[in-house]
């Protein structure tokens, strides 16, 4: 296979501009709307006693879930020698970094007193899945940027066996960091909807949908910006097969979380609530998480025209696959909050503190201001990297209409036969 050639974001259009502006703005917002909650309290957000997780924790974890997906690619190009995949490995590192601190630049602004920040990383109770999760962060990010030097110095990138080493490293930790961010809901027993050892298969797969279709998106629009055809048919026709299989093992894996639940009598009562008659929980699951971010993204993928609009269906499809992540998580953050604890199970419990009621949420302004900040500040931190530092392949130049020309089946067909 040719040598891969790599160049950084040399320019861009106004509208590329106007984009990185408005991720400014939304960072600026969530700054402002941190310091407004960290002056006025928790009763300014929708969060209550009952629900101490909020909106901002849901971009937060689907952020982080995000980030050990979008390492895939890396992984399928080195781990398992996918040669068609090696041109976006760096990018794939780079996109990781970026998702993982945008999702822990949420938590750390939502927790209250960010200067403590050093005393939660130096004491730690590890009967905590929490005191763990410290560990796998900061080790995921030591271990990528790790990975990233063994693929872009010169020297180390002609070792194949150390490349492929910290290939491996990075595969298995992403895997345990996805796990033990599962485990944090499945090691819940108090709450019953999500109690159980499928938690943490479920996160992996969707943490692969949500990674791939990030990475999908910053391809196309790198590709608008390079004026290159980053993602050739055969890479579109990769693609779109690997989100179809992760979606699907999403679904079934959902599918059978949710029969187990209604199998047991006693969690039929939770699963009520969230499939049926709990109010905006089942209208998100149903509406957001199964339909709009599962269903429909599927079936544009399983009828995908043959056309050039692959790319613009496939970018939409990706979309709406994020769409359905962030309903996942908000059924699984807090519409599981939402239902009434079951502390004692088989007791009856009565006192005057409102046991047995439905706890009421209503996401606030200064939340999601702060949680879509998280985004915004994966994709500076990303720009940036492209800007500063080699990170984008070379693809097929494109025309004035911005159509590829012929070398484009010539670079798929050498891709193939690699």
């Amino acid at each position: 296979m040719a040598q891969i050639k790599f160049q950084r974001l040399s320019s861009a259009s106004p509208t590329f501009w106007m984009l990185v502006l408005a991720h400014v703005g939304v960072v600026a917002a969530g700054l402002g709307a941190a310091l407004f909650m960290e002056t006025n309290g928790h009763r300014v957000t929708g969060m209550t006693n009952q629900i101490v997780w909020g909106t901002p924790h849901v971009f937060a974890v689907f952020l982080i879930v995000s980030a050990s997906g979008a390492l895939n690619v890396a992984s399928v190009s080195s781990v398992f020698s996918r040669l068609a995949y090696k041109p976006f490995a760096r990018l794939s590192g780079i996109l990781a970094i970026s998702l993982l601190a945008g999702g822990l630049a949420v938590l750390v602004l939502d927790l209250g007193r960010p200067d403590r920040l050093l005393v939660a990383m130096t004491t730690y109770n590890f009967r905590s899945i929490f005191a763990w999760n410290i560990y796998l962060y900061t080790g995921f990010m030591a271990i990528v940027v790790a990975y990233l030097f063994s693929m872009m110095d010169r020297r180390v990138s002609k070792m194949t066996a150390v490349n492929k080493t910290f290939g491996w490293a990075a595969f298995s930790w992403r895997l345990i960091l996805t796990t033990g961010t599962g485990s944090i809901f499945g090691f819940l027993v108090a709450r019953d909807a999500v109690s159980g050892g499928v938690m943490a298969p479920l996160f992996i797969a969707s943490s692969l949908v949500y990674g791939l279709a990030f990475t999908v998106l910053v391809l196309l629009m790198m590709s608008i910006e390079t004026h290159e055809t980053l993602c050739t048919r055969e890479m579109i026709s990769k693609f779109r097969g690997l989100l179809i299989i992760f979606s699907l093992t999403v679904l079934f894996l959902t599918a059978i979380l949710h029969v187990s639940k209604i199998y047991a009598a006693p969690t039929r009562a939770v699963e009520a609530f969230i499939l049926l008659d709990g109010g905006v929980y089942p209208l998100v699951f149903w509406g957001g998480q199964v339909f709009l971010g599962n269903i429909l993204p599927l079936l544009m993928l399983a009828y995908m025209p043959r056309a050039h609009s692959k790319r613009n269906t496939l970018g939409l499809a990706s979309i709406l696959f994020l769409v359905g992540g962030l309903a996942q998580m908000y059924v699984v953050i807090i519409g599981t909050q939402a239902f009434p604890l079951n502390i004692f199970p088989g007791y009856e419990v009565s006192s005057t503190f409102g046991d047995g009621a439905i706890n009421a949420y209503s996401p606030s302004l200064p939340e999601i201001l702060l949680g879509l900040s998280g985004i915004s500040i994966a994709m500076l931190i990303a720009t940036a990297a492209f800007r500063l530092l080699p990170f984008l392949p070379h693809g097929v130049p494109v025309d004035a209409h911005g159509v590829a020309q012929e070398a484009e089946e010539a670079m798929a067909e050498a891709g193939a036969a690699a």
